[in-house]
């Protein structure tokens, strides 16, 4: 175990407890909540051999699992609860699907659910106020072949308060396996590999995606973490699960980060204790500080129940939010803390994200975080950092606040930051984001006078965005327009699919700006588009978070001018298409 790792966890564990104890132990409301499993088959199959049996042993072994690692993150043994049926075997709630095996696929999670609610309501269960793990049998195996595919649901989500995980079901998943590496399966996702590396990753699936529906986030490992324990169970821990037993790595383990998070989640804690009490944690006082090639975040959190633990995810641009790492803080008892992030990934841009848990289980989860407590940098191949972005956030987070209130206190705010040490992007910002409340745009640019015109301040021909409203020089949600840290004053929201046109009038000569999804967003990817009288003039690739595009182009006798987001092909979900400072110039 690293030193450096061990000094974390006896130095913080202590401290949360203190904190998390104290409050459960007064009025205490005890419950034993439970996991509950179902067994979902199409109408036209039946159940995968001895389910019961396989099932049962795999969970106990997940739940040894838990309690292993919460012990070692200095918890006790706290871990999840099984249902257990009269006959001492797992309670297994079946379901037989309503059509046959063709009508379902990996989208059918949400339909496959609803087929389960009448069987777990008849059994007195709420879906709504549990955690629902769902087994599809949806696997087919070719004992002949020894090939294997699947085609089911495999997700999962959820909070303190409950929470649904979707899995898939073999003949071939089984506990007994997982220490064994003969004989070979071929795998239509993973390919020829041991049935032991096939447990690993269908039963470290079903670990990983209950960690889900427990409300644990994706994380992967720190490289001091890694050298002591392993990989992350929500980061690639699915695959790494039990590798341990065959000589093939460390296994699987939960970061302090998820540790901290269960240790109040009704299951494991066994307490329902202000479990209706939704996240009501605010962040205040917020200052960040560039430590060179690391830097920290420091603030106040004031929260009722009280916080425990601060929870900090680096987030590089790329690869979703499966490479984030964490860092982690209790505050003291004025509520102030420090996160200390020093795990970052060099030659990227990413996003600082602050979860703050309270002692009740609730927090303030990635989706309904506050931009106020995500903070984009960037750093450099030589790892050095830049804080520019999320500096500029903090100098204009009082004005930002102000755009949401009354419009009388946005001059106020204005003149603030007007007055402050900010530095000259920052106050063209504050001035760009002051002007768009009761926006009225300027001359089009085919009347437009000088040899400049900001598109995102001139009267369209016509203007739509994919979800919410085409407003100029503002974003939803308190975003700024930076990507990769990069600070723009203007732009234009674009989320897929969207369409800004222009009347030229033949006037101008280049086109040029920057294109891309704005640092916040965790997810999407937008291809964009120049189009000049119905011709393409330029198309970026498909494009993700992280640095923006930069275009320049010709629009020399251009009458017709047409900014375009596509979905990049995968759906339009989160596809927050931004135009960084677009402008024409002759």
């Amino acid at each position: 175990m690293g030193a450096s790792t061990q000094a974390e966890i006896d130095a913080k564990l202590p401290q949360a407890r203190a904190i998390l104890d104290t409050w459960q132990a007064k009025d205490p409301l005890r419950a034993e909540k439970k996991i509950h499993i179902v067994y979902w088959t199409p109408s036209d199959r039946e159940p995968a051999p001895r389910y019961r049996e396989r099932l049962g042993a795999i969970l106990e072994d997940i739940r040894d699992f838990y309690a292993k690692e919460m012990k070692r993150l200095g918890f006790g043994p706290r871990t999840i609860r099984l249902d257990y049926a009269d006959d001492g075997m797992m309670k297994v709630h079946g379901v037989k699907g309503r059509q046959p095996y063709a009508s379902y696929d990996v989208q059918s999670g949400g339909l496959i659910r609803n087929e389960c609610l009448t069987t777990l309501r008849a059994a007195g269960i709420d879906p709504e106020k549990e955690t629902i793990v769902i087994f599809c049998n949806m696997s087919n195996w070719d004992a002949d072949k020894r090939t294997i595919t699947q085609n089911s649901p495999y997700y999962a989500g959820g909070t303190n308060r409950g929470g649904t995980a979707w899995q898939v079901d073999s003949p071939i998943l089984e506990l007994a396996s997982l220490a064994k590496k003969e004989p070979r399966v071929r795998d239509g996702q993973y390919g020829d590999i041991s049935i032991g590396r096939y447990n690993s990753i269908f039963i470290g699936g079903v670990c990983h995606e209950l960690g889900h529906a427990l409300g644990l986030p994706h994380n992967k490992q720190r490289p001091d973490e890694e050298a002591a324990f392993g990989t992350a169970l929500m980061g690639s821990g699915n695959r790494s699960y039990g590798e341990n037993l065959r000589d093939e790595g460390k296994g699987s383990f939960l970061t302090l980060a998820h540790g901290l998070k269960l240790a109040s989640h009704p299951i494991f804690s066994g307490s329902v204790k202000g479990i209706d009490l939704p996240s009501n944690a605010e962040v205040s006082a917020v200052t960040i500080e560039n430590r060179g090639k690391s830097f920290t975040l420091s603030g106040t959190v004031t929260a009722d129940p009280p916080a425990y633990a601060v929870l900090g995810y680096m987030d590089p641009d790329g690869g979703g939010d499966y490479d984030a790492t964490t860092c982690t803080a209790i505050p003291d008892a004025a509520g102030k803390f420090t996160l200390e992030a020093d795990a970052l990934a060099a030659g990227k841009s990413g996003v600082f994200r602050v979860v703050v848990v309270q002692a009740n289980g609730a927090a303030n989860s990635f989706a309904g975080a506050s931009s106020r407590i995500t903070f984009p940098y960037l750093v450099a191949g030589d790892g050095s950092v830049d804080l520019s972005a999320s500096q500029a956030r903090l100098q204009l987070a009082p004005l930002l606040e102000s755009l949401e209130g009354p419009a009388e206190g946005v001059p106020v705010a204005l003149k603030e930051v007007e007055a402050s040490a900010a530095g000259p992007l920052v106050k063209e910002t504050a001035r760009v984001l002051a002007a768009s409340v009761g926006y009225q745009p300027g001359p089009a640019p085919a009347v437009a006078e000088g040899t400049l015109c900001h598109l995102s301040d001139a009267a369209t021909k016509s203007a739509r965005v994919g979800y919410g409203r085409a407003q100029p020089n503002r974003l939803p949600e308190g975003l700024l327009f930076s990507c990769g840290s990069q600070l723009f004053p203007r732009g234009l929201y674009a989320h897929a699919p969207a369409s800004h046109v222009w009347d030229l009038g033949g006037k101008w000569t280049t086109l040029e700006g920057h294109a891309g999804i704005p640092d916040g967003r965790d997810g999407g990817s937008c291809v964009f588009v120049v189009k000049a009288d119905g011709k393409e003039l330029w198309r970026s690739p498909k494009t993700g978070p992280g640095s923006p595009r930069d275009f320049k182009v010709s629009v020399e006798g251009v009458s017709s001018l047409e900014l375009r987001v596509e979905d990049a092909g995968d759906g339009n979900g989160s596809d927050w298409g931004c135009w960084f400072a677009p402008q024409v110039t002759r």
